[in-house]
């Protein structure tokens, strides 16, 4: 039997915490460091953070510890954070490094932010002979994976619209409710000019682009076409309260238009209230292929039934892609990975 895969978790909030007991569980996988932010968790066995036996590894602030733990892969879960940069020196540090790394936090097509950005990561991974690969569900699997794999039963594509709709009560960290997502804000501070929609548009950006470059479609622009909701009443949610009248649903919503027309839509729709009218029985993601043929394809996440479980049918679907992508991360060649996507429709191929 070959050696088992040295691994490294970086950070142990949901998803963290959901890949770092993934990473225990396997045994083709070796857990040889441990990256946290808070203070409290430093000096703690892996294995107690992870409600699992001890594991010999104690978590750490200290970079250059986790560097020399020598993992071949580290799995970098921190939060998404304002700006969308904030964890571009840490990504490059460790590819520097020789570490190769999947992180959920984004990154996933560098190159739609063009050729600068692109050439920032890949000259890290140059000197580190390392490779980069960003990966969740959306963005990463939704759009990615499954729409692409979608339209290669079409003869004709004229266009594709992807909604996701996602009941946030259960959100349980409040600086990513209220400040990442934006809930409980004055609905006035979340125009399309803020912070906020600068950030989902730079994370949903490299979705549009990796789709529309796998296509052969060639977008004008895109467009952003954002809503917000007030909530009617005072809400108590797992991250806290949000009172009535701030915002309790954000509808991120962009286009890329081709020749004046929309054709690929994708809208992130997060709701502190999915009994309201226009959420109610919404499936949460639903892909829309208009041409020849038509279909519609739905995704529905289905909460554990272990009543012992503390983990989300979410953060299992986004931890998930992270550590399936471990050995194919590490045989990949230097550079940004980018998953292949089988015979997709392609517009230069089509009726």
């Amino acid at each position: 039997m070959s050696d088992p895969i040295r691994v490294a978790q970086w950070a142990t909030g949901a998803i963290g915490k959901t890949a770092l007991r993934g990473i225990i569980d396997r045994p083709d996988l070796e857990l040889v460091g441990l990256y946290v932010y808070s203070d409290a968790k430093v000096g703690r066995d892996a294995g107690d953070i992870a409600r699992r036996a001890p594991t010999g590894v104690i978590a750490t602030r200290d970079v250059d510890e986790i560097i020399r733990s020598r993992p071949q892969v580290l799995i970098h879960s921190p939060r998404l954070q304002i700006p969308y940069e904030r964890h571009d020196d840490d990504l490059c540090r460790l590819l520097r490094a020789g570490i190769n790394v999947i992180t959920t936090a984004g990154q996933h097509f560098p190159r739609a932010h063009g050729t600068e950005r692109e050439h920032m990561f890949a000259q890290a991974c140059k000197e580190g002979d390392s490779t980069l690969f960003g990966v969740g569900v959306s963005p990463g699997v939704i759009g990615e994976r499954l729409a692409l794999a979608l339209t290669g039963t079409s003869i004709e594509l004229d266009r594709i619209t992807i909604d996701e709709v996602l009941d946030a009560r259960g959100m349980p960290d409040p600086d990513f409710a209220f400040t990442v997502m934006g809930m409980g804000s004055p609905p006035e501070e979340l125009d399309g000019t803020g912070p906020l929609p600068s950030l989902y548009a730079s994370l949903y950006l490299e979705t549009i682009a990796f789709m529309c470059e796998r296509l052969g479609i060639t977008y004008d622009e895109v467009v952003s076409d954002h809503r917000v909701v007030a909530a009617r009443t005072d809400l108590d949610v797992a991250a806290g309260r949000i009172a009535a009248g701030t915002v309790g649903t954000t509808e991120w919503r962009w286009h890329a238009m081709v020749d004046g027309k929309q054709f690929l839509t994708l809208a992130i729709i997060w709701t502190m209230e999915p009994d309201r009218e226009e959420y109610a029985g919404r499936d949460q993601w639903k892909v829309h292929l208009y041409g020849k043929p038509e279909i519609v394809m739905t995704v529905n996440l289905v909460e554990p039934q272990d009543p012992n479980s503390r983990t989300t049918a979410g953060q299992f679907i986004t931890a998930g892609p992270a550590l399936r992508a471990v050995e194919h991360v590490l045989a990949a060649p230097t550079g940004i990975f980018e998953p292949p996507v089988f015979a997709p429709f392609r517009l230069e191929h089509s009726a």
